[in-house]
């Protein structure tokens, strides 16, 4: 009970230092008042003394930080400044569905190829196929993601969209699951590829040098002696330890993605995602939206965290012991 707690608490404290870094950021600095753009161009005094006024551009920040806090998290009234009367909870709820399709079929995709490749790897240590699956892997890290979604748009939209490889590809966009299951699949399954190609070099290297690494330790060594068949050692010990630092990874990179962090496929994809959203924000300096999407973001980051606690109890018996 007292360790749930001490967890809820340093939630709370994260996600207070976040909203307050990112209020100061954009809000605090000079010239980032949103009086002008709310108002329009040209606007005359007196309306952009009414609109100061309206949104409590007048009062001291502190005042301005907390009221924007009780439109987010209790009324939930928060209006977008760029978009008048737009309110900015339901759009992100709107949005997140978007996002949360994209990274989770993007992460089943670079959790099941990256763990067949550095298995693999491992098993045939300093053969042509080690070298090979990690010469692949350091070419997918080496490809930035918005460009390889620009060529794979030019291939599948474009020069070959006519052809009867790519003629299934829809245009760009996204199909609710709701409406089409198949045009839901068909939308993303390119973005999907797209996003998991670097992932899948990053875990696959990573995941083969742990195995290569563990395969001298004691434990492995004892299982071997015992007379396990070498795919049982690999796949069964040296796999599951080897889990503990692949498990960290894929919850923090899957909180950060699901939590906006695939902006850059939202946009080259055209995905109405909580990427997407952000970017449109940044892009006009709209302050409410840009906190909420931040917060969403924090929050995923903090329950991946605890998250990743909980499975390290199940993966490594001496956390468990510890404990």
């Amino acid at each position: 009970m007292t360790a749930l707690l001490r967890r809820a608490g340093q939630t709370l404290l994260v996600l207070l230092g976040v909203s307050v870094l990112v209020f100061g950021v954009f809000f605090a600095t000079p010239g980032a008042d949103p009086t002008a753009r709310i108002a329009g161009r040209n606007a005359s005094p007196q309306t952009m003394e009414k609109v100061r006024h309206e949104y409590g551009f007048d009062r001291p920040l502190p005042v301005q930080y907390a009221i924007m806090m009780k439109k987010l998290f209790i009324t939930r009234d928060l209006a977008s400044y760029a978009n008048r009367g737009e309110r900015v909870v339901p759009e992100i709820m709107q949005a997140a569905p978007v996002t949360a399709c994209l990274v989770c079929g993007a992460a089943f995709i670079w959790v099941t190829v990256s763990i067949a490749m550095g298995t693999v790897a491992a098993a045939m240590k300093d053969t042509w196929v080690d070298r090979g699956l990690m010469m692949l892997g350091l070419v997918g890290i080496s490809i930035p993601v918005f460009w390889l979604g620009e060529v794979a748009n030019l291939v599948t939209q474009n020069r070959y969209h006519d052809t009867w490889l790519f003629s299934w590809v829809p245009g760009l966009g996204y199909v609710p699951f709701s409406q089409s299951p198949l045009g839901w699949f068909r939308a993303l399954v390119i973005p999907w590829t797209v996003l998991a190609v670097m992932f899948i070099g990053i875990y696959s290297r990573v995941l083969r040098t742990d195995l290569v690494t563990l395969a001298g330790e004691d434990f492995m060594r004892t299982a071997r002696a015992k007379g396990l068949s070498p795919a049982r050692v690999l796949l069964w010990h040296g796999l599951r330890t080897s889990m503990v630092t692949f498990v960290s990874l894929f919850g923090m990179d899957f909180a950060q993605l699901a939590g906006g962090g695939a902006l850059l496929t939202e946009v080259v994809f055209g995905l109405p995602g909580v990427g997407r959203l952000t970017y449109r924000a940044l892009a006009t300096l709209d302050l409410p939206v840009i906190m909420a999407t931040v917060m969403y973001s924090a929050v995923f980051v903090v329950l991946a965290n605890a998250a990743v606690d909980v499975v390290y109890l199940f993966l490594d018996p001496r956390v468990r012991d510890a404990g």
